[in-house]
């Protein structure tokens, strides 16, 4: 190759080493989305929010039990729960159902 003033110019095509190339680009694996959460803490979230509230609560059981009473506490596992007719119990969350607040007048639930 020739300069603009005639004079040859000797240029040394550069490659990079492929090697280096791949430990800075990030592979496949970079591009696939990352697995959701496992927990969203909506969980925690609600529990303590009526505990702070002390809201009274209904819990149905998997048996058809239901259980009247204000959460104390709550871990992954399992529930406190103050009753005003009965000892407070600690209640394993396998075995509820599900649970909602108890309204004042009909013992349904609501907000």
């Amino acid at each position: 190759m020739r300069g603009n003033d005639g004079a040859v110019i000797n240029r040394k095509l550069i490659r990079p080493n492929m090697a280096d190339l791949k430990d800075k680009v990030p592979g496949k694996h970079a591009w696939r989305r990352q697995a959701p959460p496992e927990t969203t803490n909506a969980e925690a979230f609600y529990y303590l929010k009526q505990m702070n509230a002390k809201t009274p609560m209904v819990f149905v059981m998997k048996d058809g039990e239901t259980l009247h009473g204000v959460i104390e506490w709550y871990d992954r596992l399992c529930l406190k729960v103050n009753r005003k007719d009965g000892p407070n119990l600690l209640v394993m969350k396998d075995c509820v159902k599900y649970l909602y607040k108890q309204r004042e007048g009909n013992g349904r639930g609501g907000n």
